[in-house]
C-alpha cells in the first residue's frame, strides 16, 4: 500500500459538517447520509466533506482532537513514553493534511495544529527508527508494533522488509555452511 492508498482509506473517516443547503437523506453503498439542513450538523465521510467544502456548500467542523491544547498533551506524552502511545485517530496525519489543505479557514489555529502534528509525527518516526535499529541489531525474528497508524507502518515497511530479508539470507547462508561461528547463536 502506498501513501496515496492510505490517504484514500482515511477519506472514509467521518467528520461533522454544517451544511448551507437542504437535501433529503442520500442512500450510498457505504450507508445513508443526511438529511442535510442549513445550520444543522451532520456526520459525513471526509471525501464528501471536502467535496462540499470545495463547492462552498458547507463548513467543516474540525475533529475534537484537532485542538492545540489536546495536541500539545499528545506531543508531550509521546515524548515521555518509550512505547508508542495511542493516537486520537488512526489517520491523524492524513486527516490533518487533508483538512488543513482544503479547509484551513474552518480550523482555528491551523498553523499551530500543522506544526504540532508534524512534531508528533517526527517524534513517532524517530521512535520507530530507534525500535527498528534495536530490532535489527539484536537480530530479532519478530516485533510487536502496538499503537502505530497505517501511515507510520507504511513509511517504514520497505526498510523493515528489506532488513528482515537480508537477515534471513545471512542466517540461511551461515546455517547451510555448517552453522553459526563459535560464540554466536543464530
Amino acid at each position: 500500500m502506498d501513501p496515496s492508498e492510505v490517504e484514500f482509506v482515511a477519506e472514509k473517516e467521518m467528520v461533522t459538517i454544517i451544511p448551507n443547503f437542504s437535501l433529503d437523506k442520500i442512500y450510498l453503498i457505504g450507508g445513508d447520509l443526511g438529511p442535510f439542513n442549513p445550520g444543522l450538523p451532520v456526520n459525513v465521510p471526509v471525501w464528501l466533506a471536502l467535496n462540499l467544502k470545495q463547492r462552498q456548500k458547507c463548513r467543516i467542523v474540525p475533529p475534537e482532537w484537532m485542538d492545540v491544547e489536546k495536541l500539545e498533551e499528545i506531543r508531550e506524552q509521546e515524548r515521555k513514553e518509550d512505547m508508542f502511545t495511542p493516537m486520537p485517530s488512526s489517520h491523524y496525519m492524513e486527516l490533518t493534511k487533508l483538512l488543513l489543505n482544503h479547509a484551513s479557514d474552518n480550523i482555528p489555529r491551523a498553523d499551530e495544529i500543522r506544526t504540532l502534528v508534524k512534531d508528533i509525527w517526527d517524534t513517532r518516526v524517530a521512535k520507530l527508527r530507534l525500535s527498528a535499529d534495536s530490532f535489527i541489531s539484536q537480530q530479532e525474528a519478530h516485533a510487536k508494533l502496538d499503537n502505530l497508524t497505517l501511515m507510520e507502518i507504511n513509511t517504514s515497511r520497505m526498510f523493515l522488509l528489506d532488513s528482515l530479508d537480508c537477515m534471513y539470507k545471512l542466517r540461511t547462508n551461515l546455517l547451510s555452511r555448517g552453522g553459526a561461528p563459535k560464540g554466536h547463536d543464530y
